[in-house]
């Protein structure tokens, strides 16, 4: 996959696709539609598949002091994206610039100019330009003028048990997490979540108890439910997942406030400080607690740990229930189109 990270880097060998628009943060089986059909009719056009993104993302931009939010921060946005099958991922910077061009003129500078776009593919709700002006209308009546074609997806329903009938979004995956409710969440999503970052030193305590941990901030990622949660664990090597248990919270037992993830690893000896880990939430096992000292803890961290291993050794929780996304599997799985809105 090609990132460019402004549009000025569009050469004339990448012009000419078909374009997908939207934020896609998390990446959710909606998003997937939207992609997933612009992948479709740009195999059918054999042309390039294009997806345009903002970084940062607005809600960040207009409310820097707003607390961590993101599903899937830009490394993992675009691992997804690329394994999903895009060809092109341009990356717009989000700034004054451009938070205050009209979406006419966004149109002509983006779409037109920079890409020459042939056909773009939108979700229902798609705003864009100064002031969230733009919507599918402008894309619409620009298209007619321009010569560009336009496919806007319909909401996509869910058919998840408590959610029936609700339409894939963001904000449904944010609540489950935030519930603690890790395995729906990824049901949402049609993948694990997981957070992602640098392990950082941290006080050593867990090698003194015989459960060393890796320490990663949870950076601008959204916040789930705090307790410990059965994980599986990516390192940067490209192996296989690592199975262990996870710690997110202030940890109360010493005195702490700030908020951590604090892996421990199963059956695996080595360094893992400064290395970029990817740590998938499998399911939540209990609340954060405070342990009157360090034997109470142990004890407990022994019991989340034989409790975690029987959690991901069930059928549901492998990991092969929800593979990384691809426009393959997408197409055979979905055949016929999705109805588009227009």
């Amino acid at each position: 996959m090609r990132l460019l990270r402004h549009i000025s880097e569009v050469k004339n060998a990448y012009r000419g696709n078909v374009v997908a628009l939207g934020n896609f943060d998390g990446f959710h089986r909606g998003h997937q539609v939207v992609i997933g059909e612009a992948g479709r009719l740009a195999r059918a056009m054999n042309l390039g598949l294009t997806v345009v993104v903002t970084e940062p993302h607005p809600v960040s931009f207009f409310a820097p002091k707003a607390p961590p939010f993101r599903l899937t921060p830009f490394r993992e946005r675009a691992q997804l994206l690329e394994q999903f099958g895009v060809d092109q991922l341009l990356v717009l910077p989000f700034d004054k610039d451009l938070a205050s061009m009209p979406a006419q003129e966004f149109v002509s500078q983006i779409l037109l100019d920079g890409l020459d776009t042939k056909h773009v593919f939108v979700g229902y709700d798609y705003r864009f330009g100064k002031g969230r002006g733009g919507g599918t209308d402008v894309l619409a009546w620009m298209g007619e003028m321009e010569g560009f074609g336009l496919s806007v997806i319909k909401p996509v329903t869910v058919g998840l048990e408590g959610y029936a009938g609700e339409i894939y979004s963001s904000t449904l995956v944010r609540q489950a997490l935030q519930a603690g409710e890790a395995r729906k969440a990824a049901a949402l999503l049609g993948h694990w979540w997981s957070i992602n970052g640098r392990v950082t030193k941290g006080d050593q305590r867990g090698r003194t108890i015989g459960f060393p941990t890796a320490n990663v901030e949870l950076g601008e990622s959204l916040q789930p439910k705090l307790g410990v949660y059965a994980v599986r664990v990516h390192l940067d090597d490209g192996e296989a997942p690592i199975n262990g248990v996870a710690n997110i919270g202030r940890r109360p037992t010493f005195d702490k406030r700030d908020i951590l993830l604090e892996a421990h690893l199963f059956d695996f000896d080595g360094d893992l400080y400064d290395k970029h880990l990817r740590v998938e939430l499998v399911a939540f096992l209990r609340p954060e607690q405070k342990f009157d000292g360090f034997e109470a803890l142990k004890e407990q961290i022994a019991r989340d740990c034989r409790v975690a291993r029987i959690v991901l050794a069930e059928p549901e929780n492998a990991r092969n229930r929800l593979g990384a996304p691809t426009l393959d599997r997408y197409l055979t799985l979905f055949p016929e189109p999705h109805i588009r809105a227009r």
